[in-house]
């Protein structure tokens, strides 16, 4: 069976079609820019247009890079204020006609990397990092979701969220080296390792690719790994989302 698996980000939106036994991308990556208001209209009319894309009809899974609690929007994280308390599934219903199943973007990274990546059959707590515009954060417990954790808006010095500081945008805007970003998230890292102590933290996300840039920097103790499903972990999880809010789907 294929699900149309949705990956909302702060700077693309972008979307493929999943198969759900091997959890294999069965097209190319369709990425459109998010608009630059990252207001709901905008961003529902990007996700619809995705849709409208692969002619899909069926069920779509969604990661969305905020906290959602039964499909509403919690916390505007790097999105547009107006976001807040938006029942986020009926949103993109509305616009697109399908069935939405809306998930935390790191929670769904985490899906994919513990159902079909590195992580399957892992034991103990491993926490996902998904680093992009922000520091996504899922967690895990001998392979079961714990939901609505969001380690990237801890509060570190004059910021009131470490991810302004320490997030893959903030290499970027402010151009830093692999070394000065490596360790501002090495700090992070070690913000995780003293508040949860993890078992294991796998890295997700496009600068997951870059391990090897910046993992000389990372002086903690807990075995940290990239995941090898890197920026298309969010698809791939996203669609596996689907599946609790459409069980069927195991039979076709």
């Amino acid at each position: 069976m294929e699900v149309l698996g949705i990956d909302v980000g702060g700077s693309g939106i972008k979307g493929a079609l999943v198969h759900m036994e091997t959890g294999e991308m069965l097209t190319e990556r369709f990425r459109i820019p998010t608009p630059n208001s990252r207001k709901p209209a905008a961003m529902a009319k990007v996700v619809a247009e995705i849709v409208r894309h692969f002619d899909y009809k069926g069920p779509v899974g969604c990661g969305f890079p905020t906290l959602i609690k039964k499909g509403v929007c919690k916390s505007v994280g790097n999105l547009h204020k107006s976001w807040h308390n938006v029942h986020v599934e009926k949103l993109f219903e509305d616009a697109c006609g399908n069935d939405f199943t809306v998930i935390n973007d790191a929670d769904a990274a985490g899906y994919a990397i513990m159902n079909y990546g590195i992580g399957k059959g892992m034991d103990g707590l491993v926490v996902m990092i998904t680093i992009g515009t922000g520091l996504g954060s899922g967690a895990f417990l001998n392979g079961r979701l714990i939901t609505s954790w969001e380690l990237g808006q801890i509060p570190y010095k004059e910021y009131s969220k470490i991810e302004d500081w320490a997030a893959a945008s903030v290499k970027e805007r402010e151009e830093l080296s692999w070394k000065k970003w490596g360790k501002r998230f090495n700090k992070f890292l070690e913000l995780v390792e003293l508040i949860v102590n993890p078992d294991t933290i796998i890295l997700g996300g496009g600068t997951s690719k870059d391990f090897d840039s910046y993992k000389k920097y990372i002086k903690i103790e807990t075995s940290v790994i990239p995941s090898e499903l890197q920026n298309h972990a969010g698809i791939i999880g996203a669609a596996t989302g689907c599946l609790a809010d459409h069980p069927e789907l195991y039979l076709e």
